[in-house]
């Protein structure tokens, strides 16, 4: 089936011109359809993240115009030529580094470091087109997805099946909070049974993270987090612990409660030098330490090296959980099936798209765990109870 300008859809979309800038709802975004290994995807729902946040913000550098949101899912709109294992009509949840099956990294089993899956970074597809554009301008696609907005084109490896039953406005958050956060803690750190966990940031990531901790089998999960609110949501899902920073050092708080040996593995879902010397600090020597929030461009932290050479301690970091999302979203639905992975309590609120630069004040000002944007005018039909 040809792709290419002659067979491209309008669609709205929630469009970033500056940063800084409050989101500006458009409805004449034009998306290409699919070229050969590659599918257009229509959007029903898409999370909210700070990743996404940093762009608009400008804590991490894009290009613009871009269409943010990565944490998506939706329905096979169109199938470009050479794909078969998708068809129209298929519930797919996008990934926003697809793996290429054949590089290094991926023979290797390490696709979340595909070589070439580069459009998290650069916004465009491998051939440096974005397949996104208006007013003849390309539009760059946010973190890889450009969730935003009606309708996505991208390469068929960023789309997986799930389904035909999974609601997808669960099934979204499996794109980023899910797969980071559980993922950090199954695939970079693997806990094991009876280990000790920190996690600084209860967010949606770090509650994800939470929730791996719990799989695995930790015998205690401390989480630590400037909003009560988040502290004591934390509690439902699995945390034993929860620490409010403000009351104290965070570092000496844990080592007290560890007998003075420190947890076997803290989780940065922050990502500030603060929160990661916080993480350094509590962990044991022989432990390790676990980065999973985006930095802000120019963070550095600084390390001690003797103290760490002498007490074995590693610095790991875990990009989208470690994981190879074509093997790993469907094992997350399974653990949500079998009720071991609470999805449903992790998306607080959903917010038809005209509402998304609330959504962004409710992420600022720490209002839930994750908003879900209703993106299609028929995401109701694809979300839970439908």
């Amino acid at each position: 089936m040809p792709g290419g300008n002659g067979d491209s859809r309008a669609a709205r979309a929630a469009l970033l011109e500056r940063t800084g800038d409050r989101l500006e709802l458009v409805d004449d975004l034009r998306v290409e359809a699919p070229r050969e290994g590659e599918v257009r995807v229509r959007i029903t729902h898409c999370g909210v993240c700070h990743s996404d946040l940093h762009i608009l913000d400008g804590s991490i550098s894009f290009p613009l115009p871009v269409v943010p949101g990565h944490e998506a899912a939706g329905v096979v709109d169109r199938v470009g030529e050479g794909v078969r294992h998708l068809a129209e009509g298929d519930r797919v949840v996008l990934t926003c580094r697809p793996p290429c099956g054949a590089c290094y990294w991926c023979v290797r089993g390490e696709e979340f470091l595909c070589s070439a899956s580069t459009a998290w970074a650069t916004g465009m597809l491998a051939d440096g087109t974005t397949r996104l554009e208006r007013g003849g301008r390309p539009v760059y696609r946010g973190v890889g997805v450009g969730g935003f907005a009606e309708y996505v084109t991208t390469d068929a490896n960023g789309a997986i099946a799930v389904p035909s039953d999974t609601p997808l406005d669960i099934a979204a958050v499996l794109g980023c909070a899910v797969q980071t956060g559980v993922g950090a803690v199954l695939n970079a750190a693997r806990v094991q049974p009876g280990d000790t966990v920190l996690v600084v940031g209860l967010g949606g990531v770090g509650i994800c993270i939470v929730q791996g901790a719990r799989i695995a089998s930790a015998a205690k999960i401390f989480g630590v987090d400037p909003v009560a609110a988040r502290r004591e949501q934390a509690a439902r899902f699995g945390l034993s612990h929860a620490l409010d920073p403000a009351a104290g050092d965070v570092a000496e708080t844990v080592l007290e409660l560890t007998g003075g040996i420190g947890v076997d593995h803290a989780f940065d879902a922050v990502a500030s030098p603060a929160t990661t010397a916080q993480c350094l600090a509590a962990t044991r020597a022989g432990g390790s330490i676990v980065l999973v929030g985006v930095a802000e461009e120019g963070d550095v932290v600084s390390i001690p090296s003797r103290a760490y050479v002498g007490e074995s301690k590693r610095l790991i970091g875990s990009f989208v959980g470690s994981a190879n999302p074509h093997r790993q979203f469907g094992l997350y639905l399974d653990l949500w099936k079998e009720g071991r992975l609470a999805l449903d309590d992790l998306v607080t609120a959903v917010r038809p798209l005209d509402q998304v630069n609330e959504a962004f004040d409710d992420l600022r000002t720490a209002t839930g765990l994750r908003t879900v944007l209703a993106v299609s005018d028929d995401a109701a039909d694809y979300a839970r109870g439908a």
